[in-house]
C-alpha cells in the first residue's frame, strides 16, 4: 500500500515539471567572434554607462586595468571615483562595498581569485546574503562579487579551488558560472541589475577564448535570465550537465560519443543557484541517463545536488545509475602531471557516458 502511495506521489511530482521549451533558443548563430575577456569588459562598460550607481573596486582594477585586463579602459573613461583600486585586504574592501550597497549604490567587487574571497566570506554571507531577509525586505543588497574561480594552471592548491557549491549552499545569494561569451555578457549584465547579491564565478583559462556571438548578444540591452540553463547540444541517449569550462569538455566528449553512435545532450547550467531543475529533469526524462561534470570536489558538490533532484523527481525515468565526474578529492597538486589527474578530462566524461549507456566493458 505504501509503495502505491509513493508511486502516485512521484507521478504527481513529475507532472509539475514543465517541459523545456524556449530554453533551446540560441543567441549565437552569427559568425562574429568575441573573447570572454571582451565580453565581460563590454558588459561592465555598458552597465556603468547606463547606471551611474554602478562602480568597480578591487586590487589593480584601475591603474593596472585589472589583473586579467577585464577592467581595461574603464578608469580612463569613468574616473577614480567609480573605478577604485584597493589595498590587498579582501575583508576590508568587501565590507566597504557591502555597506555601500546598503545605501543603494551597486558595487562590483573583483577578487583576484575566488580563493581570496575566503578572507571576506563573513561579509559575503553574514552581511550581504542575509540582510534582505533579516530586515524583512527593507534593505536590498545590489552587489556583485566576481573573479576567476576554480583550477587555473600550475598555481597550486590555494589558487585552484572551485567555490560554486560553497556559495550555492547559502540562501540569499545567487551564483552564476558562465561558459561562453554570450553567457559572460548576458549574465554579468543580469547580475549587476539584480537587487540581490550575486556571486559571479569566471574561469581564468577561458578569458582568452573566443566564442561566436550574434548581433542580439552585442546589443546593449541584451541580458540573460538568472536561473535558466541552456541546451548547448540536443541529444536523445544521455544527458551531460556541466558548468563553466567543463561545458566545453562535455561538448568535446559528445563529439567523441557521436562516433560510437551515442547521441549526448549537453546542458550548460549557467546558473548554479537558482538551479534550473525543470530543464535538467525534462532532459533526463527524455534520455533516461545522466552524467554531471564539475571541477570541484565530489563531496557535497553541484553534481550531487543535481543527482538528488533527479532521484526525487525523475527516478522512474532512469535506465541506468547516474554518473558524477568531479575533481579529485585532494587539494590541487602543483605538478603538471598530477594536476591533470586531479581535474576531469574529456575521456573521463566519455567513459562515464558509455557506462550509463551500457557500452563499456569496464
Amino acid at each position: 500500500m505504501l509503495g502505491i502511495v509513493r508511486q502516485k506521489m512521484l507521478e504527481q511530482s513529475l507532472k509539475k515539471i514543465p517541459p523545456a521549451v524556449s530554453v533551446l533558443r540560441s543567441y549565437s548563430s552569427a559568425a562574429k567572434q568575441m573573447t570572454i575577456r571582451d565580453a565581460l569588459n563590454s558588459a561592465l562598460d555598458e552597465e556603468m554607462s547606463a547606471d551611474s550607481k554602478v562602480f568597480l573596486m578591487g586590487e589593480e582594477v584601475g591603474e593596472y586595468q585589472g589583473a586579467y585586463k577585464i577592467t581595461k579602459g574603464l578608469l580612463d573613461k569613468y574616473g577614480p571615483e567609480r573605478v577604485l583600486d584597493t589595498p590587498i585586504t579582501e575583508a576590508g574592501f568587501t565590507g566597504v562595498a557591502v555597506g555601500a550597497a546598503y545605501y543603494g549604490v551597486k558595487p562590483v567587487v573583483e577578487f583576484m581569485t575566488f580563493n581570496f574571497s575566503m578572507q571576506a566570506i563573513d561579509h559575503i554571507i553574514n552581511s550581504a546574503a542575509k540582510t534582505n531577509y533579516m530586515s524583512s525586505g527593507q534593505i536590498s543588497v545590489p552587489i556583485v562579487f566576481r573573479g576567476p574561480n576554480g583550477a587555473a594552471a600550475g598555481v597550486g592548491a590555494q589558487h585552484s579551488q572551485c567555490y560554486a557549491a560553497w556559495y550555492a549552499s547559502c540562501p540569499g545569494l545567487k551564483v552564476l558560472a558562465p561558459y561562453s561569451s554570450e553567457d559572460a555578457r548576458g549574465l554579468l549584465k543580469a547580475a549587476i541589475r539584480d537587487p540581490d547579491p550575486v556571486v559571479f564565478l569566471e574561469n581564468e583559462l577561458l578569458y582568452g577564448e573566443s566564442f561566436p556571438v550574434s548581433d542580439e548578444v552585442l546589443d546593449s540591452s541584451f541580458c540573460l535570465p538568472i536561473g535558466k540553463a541552456k541546451i548547448e547540444r540536443k541529444g536523445k541517449d544521455v544527458t551531460i550537465a556541466a558548468y563553466s569550462k567543463m561545458v566545453g569538455y562535455a561538448l568535446k566528449a559528445a563529439e567523441t560519443l557521436e562516433k560510437d553512435g551515442i547521441d549526448a545532450e549537453v546542458i550548460n547550467l549557467r546558473s548554479i543557484r537558482p538551479l534550473d531543475r525543470s530543464m535538467i529533469n525534462a532532459s533526463v526524462r527524455k534520455t533516461s541517463r545522466l552524467v554531471t561534470v564539475e571541477e570541484a570536489f565530489p563531496q557535497h558538490g553541484v553534481g550531487a545536488e543535481i543527482c538528488a533532484s533527479i532521484v526525487e523527481e525523475s527516478f522512474a525515468y532512469l535506465d541506468a545509475p547516474v554518473e558524477r565526474i568531479a575533481g579529485a578529492d585532494v587539494p590541487m597538486p602543483y605538478a603538471a602531471n598530477l594536476e591533470r589527474m586531479a581535474v576531469p578530462q574529456v575521456e573521463d566524461i566519455v567513459r562515464a557516458a558509455k557506462r550509463t549507456c551500457y557500452r563499456s566493458v569496464s
